[in-house]
């Protein structure tokens, strides 16, 4: 009970002190409700970062693959340093030039808007069949292990818990995301983000305490290399084998390719990047968020390793290995506080994800078919549709109880539509005569390549011979060939891109030393854990 108690007064506070700093924000223009206003400074960017990234998925799906695989699934941390470098370099200053609002807007600004249109339906689809419904169902499974929901309610079915908290959690999320906007979540992810940053930190260390019996982290490290070294040696390879789910040598394809449209081009990611106060403000925050990830390994990977090495031979599915080694290793006083912050980890990917479908709906597909809407009428839609993607996501989440590992399934999902938007995103900066044709055809043959690939024989048979992420490299390079070929053939003008002034567009002086730090850092990473 005193769990129970601890879990919901720090829940509420988050949610009321949020509130309280942004009562009195502008939640009736567009920019104000979608963009917080354009006035988020660093720490809130590398906070709403930080922690829109750090939920579930990551502390309950990556850990899981390190039970699962070991160590070499740090490469989604570790890279995604890399991906933010140029998120803060090249990226951000071409949209921030643009006062973009979506990606798909920059579509429209560079291409037309019938490549806006398409980028639109992408977006939306997969947030409410595959992002949204596997926040909610990891986050169901990370609470019910570590609140022990079952034994708490008295409810002897694990699937029917998992129904109740993935609707507790998306009716909460709902509420923050609709109601409060964008800055709203900004402000909970940054105060959540500290308490899961400290909590996640406090899980490795109390864990490898435990193996030791009390004799140091250290010693706890020694005992568990050893284990793991007997039992699955693989597991300690950082670098990965062939059997791993990330070899090496997929981080220079499909595992980069991912991670560079996770942190450039996703829109539940980098929308708060478009809410910042200034270009300076974005890159300091982006690079931060650089650096903090560095510490990924750290709680996202060797609590796994931990839970592998005390519950591999007790039956536990790789997914449910994080919330009982909370539950085992956390004094009692603090797992009411660690399930609030996660709650929080959850309602911020939840929130994020949802803030940004509203977001690309209201200003890409409503305002589109009503051009003589007010900005009332603008956000009213976005709410009415997110209420709507919402329920949608709620039903979908509980059925992924059947899949195998969720962040396998998750990557592998994601691939589907992160390969072609990325592409075309790509190839509009770097390539300034690509045409509007050439971008359609990229978005639409690399959906209809990848599904192909993945489900339809006897195309799939290619996946038997090459690596699901080295095929997703190859996709990349053929659809930036097509739509050089393409571009080449339609010869239109070079684009020159406007700079709308939507912010100050001053760089930070310190990027380039600081980019050059962690990319040695990354590099040292590897080494030391090889």
């Amino acid at each position: 009970m005193f769990t129970l108690i601890t879990f919901l007064f720090f829940t509420l506070l988050v949610a009321g002190i949020s509130f309280f700093i942004t009562k009195k924000s502008s939640l009736h223009t567009q920019e104000g409700y979608f963009l917080a206003g354009r006035s988020l400074s660093f720490p809130f960017i590398a906070g709403s970062l930080l922690l829109t990234n750090l939920s579930t998925e990551q502390l309950v799906g990556l850990n899981g693959a390190a039970f699962q695989y070991g160590l070499s699934v740090m490469a989604w941390e570790v890279v995604a340093t890399i991906s933010l470098i140029l998120m803060a370099l090249f990226f951000l200053p071409r949209f921030l030039k643009s006062g973009i609002a979506t990606v798909p807007q920059y579509f429209r600004i560079r291409f037309d808007f019938q490549t806006e249109m398409i980028a639109n339906f992408i977006f939306l689809i997969a947030y409410a069949v595959i992002l949204l419904p596997v926040i909610l169902y990891t986050g169901a499974t990370g609470l019910m292990s570590i609140l022990d929901i079952k034994k708490l309610l008295g409810i002897e079915s694990e699937i029917f818990t998992i129904w109740l908290i993935v609707w507790t959690v998306g009716i909460i999320g709902s509420v923050y995301a609709l109601w409060g906007g964008l800055k709203i979540v900004a402000i909970s992810d940054t105060i959540n983000a500290i308490g899961l940053f400290i909590g996640g930190l406090l899980i490795p260390y109390l864990a490898l305490n435990f193996i030791s019996d009390g004799n140091g982290i250290v010693r706890g490290w020694e005992m568990l290399t050893q284990k793991i070294e007997n039992l699955s040696p693989e597991k300690m390879i950082s670098i990965g084998t062939k059997k791993s789910q990330v070899p090496f040598s997929t981080l220079f394809t499909g595992v980069l390719l991912l991670n560079l449209f996770y942190w450039c081009t996703n829109q539940q990611i980098i929308q708060r990047t478009f809410g910042s106060l200034s270009l300076k403000e974005g890159q300091k925050g982006i690079l931060l968020t650089g650096a903090l990830k560095l510490l990924g390994p750290v709680y996202l990977v060797i609590p796994g390793l931990i839970a592998f090495y005390i519950f591999a031979e007790q039956g536990i599915k790789s997914d449910q290995g994080y919330g009982v080694l909370v539950r085992q290793v956390l004094p009692n006083y603090l797992i009411g506080f660690f399930a609030a912050v996660m709650m929080g980890a959850i309602l911020s990917s939840f929130n994020s994800a949802l803030n940004s479908t509203c977001t690309i709906f209201s200003l890409g597909v409503y305002q589109f078919f009503k051009k003589e809407a007010n900005e009332k009428q603008v956000i009213a839609s976005g709410k009415i549709f997110g209420f709507l993607i919402a329920l949608t996501s709620m039903f979908i989440a509980p059925f992924l109880y059947y899949s195998g590992g969720i962040f396998g399934y998750l990557q592998k999902m994601n691939g589907i539509y992160f390969i072609p938007i990325f592409s075309v995103v790509l190839m509009g900066m770097i390539y300034k005569k690509t045409s509007p044709r050439a971008a359609k055809v990229g978005l639409l043959l690399g959906l209809l390549l990848i599904v192909a690939a993945y489900f339809v024989y006897p195309l799939n048979i290619v996946m038997n011979v090459v690596h699901e992420f080295h095929f997703l490299g190859i996709a990349f390079t053929i659809l930036l060939i097509i739509m050089f070929i393409i571009s080449k053939i339609d010869n239109v003008e070079k684009y020159y891109q406007e700079d709308v002034k939507a912010v100050d567009m001053t760089p930070w002086r310190g990027r380039y030393i600081t980019a050059v730090v962690l990319f040695v850092l990354v590099i040292g990473i590897y080494i030391g854990f090889m």
